[in-house]
């Protein structure tokens, strides 16, 4: 059965399937087959994909989770914290605020990357390492930090086209044109960031040939960054988005305020401004703050003051069971006393 949640994620966005991915705990993203069997709504090179190459489909679905994981840690300190409680988070998608940019974004760039990987690990048939055939000669040897050894390409680097390529299949939906017309633009634009993220910033890594460990010759490669860097990247990006209104012509986006350069690619866009979320509210998506753990010293996001919306602090104290007095035994055994640690907390009240 498909779960209330995945179903009310499948409500919410019929022409796009971000809030598919982001149905956290449902059987719905653990399980391609239930994806492609119950979502009655996938049309297009997405239901084609779902027919013909359904492991696509499973590491699609590590992707989004991977997405979901990266803004849960990048907003862990912020008033919004990437909560996926459904009643809250599917406003959240409803809106075209700064948020949702995120979470399209790192949803995108979490398919892509996830995708790209289980190429390089031999996961998939349809695809393997990056062909290094058609790559530009390499680079003279001093850009890679050496004068005298020679180098090629080879090794087995990320084929990251594919994964920008499946990616871009399911995560840019068709939607119908008309009134969600510039909401379409807006979410394709921030699909394209997120991917792009991951894209543009491959690495170049080596490994030496030689007696002796000379180097006499290095076999060079392409791999991906970590993503934990996309995540930081994209959260600049987050931080500096723009906003933007539709143009006259139904078809382009202008931003909002004077002498302002237009966003480029790698820029996220939203055209409404986001709620304070410092009160609950379930119908801007907002959890509020009240409970949340702050840092009573700390002066940025995740201090007191910010963090608990003016509204102050209480400090509470908790008594925890930890592992401690751990001990290696030959072998190989690691055995551990259980110590009671007093801990404090600063709570926003």
């Amino acid at each position: 059965m498909l779960s209330q949640l995945g179903l009310f994620f499948i409500l919410l966005c019929p022409a796009n399937i971000i809030g598919l991915w982001w149905a956290v705990g449902s059987p719905l993203v653990m399980d391609p087959n239930s994806i492609c069997r119950k979502t009655k709504r996938l049309a297009g090179k997405q239901a084609e994909l779902c027919q013909t190459e359904p492991e696509i489909v499973q590491e699609v679905a590590k992707g989004a989770r991977l997405g979901v994981r990266e803004c849960q840690y990048q907003f862990r300190f912020r008033r919004w914290n990437c909560t996926s409680h459904s009643k809250y988070f599917g406003k959240i998608l409803q809106q075209d605020i700064r948020e949702t940019a995120f979470v399209y974004a790192i949803t995108a760039a979490g398919v892509s990357h996830a995708v790209t990987q289980a190429c390089s690990m031999g996961d998939l048939l349809q695809c393997g390492c990056e062909a290094t055939r058609s790559r530009a000669p390499p680079l003279p040897p001093a850009i890679l930090g050496s004068e005298t050894s020679a180098w090629e390409w080879g090794g087995c680097g990320d084929d990251v086209d594919f994964g920008y390529e499946k990616s871009r299949q399911f995560m840019d939906a068709k939607r119908k044109r008309g009134k969600s017309d510039i909401r379409t633009l807006i979410d394709l634009h921030n699909n394209e960031a997120g991917r792009l993220a991951v894209k543009n910033h491959m690495r170049t890594e080596c490994k030496c040939h030689g007696l002796s460990g000379s180097c006499a010759l290095r076999t060079c490669w392409k791999k991906m960054p970590p993503f934990r860097e996309v995540g930081d990247r994209l959260l600049e990006r987050f931080n500096g988005a723009f906003k933007v209104m539709g143009g006259n012509d139904g078809k382009t986006l202008i931003p909002v305020g004077r002498n302002m350069k237009p966003p480029d690619r790698q820029d996220l866009i939203y055209s409404a401004d986001s709620p304070d979320f410092c009160i609950a509210n379930r119908k801007t998506g907002s959890l509020g703050t009240r409970g949340r753990v702050c840092n009573s010293t700390a002066m940025d996001m995740s201090g007191c003051d910010l963090l608990c919306c003016g509204r102050g602090h209480r400090e509470e104290t908790l008594l925890l069971e930890e592992n401690c007095l751990c001990r290696f035994h030959w072998c190989c055994v690691v055995q551990c006393r259980k110590c009671t640690v007093r801990k404090e907390l600063s709570l926003c009240i």
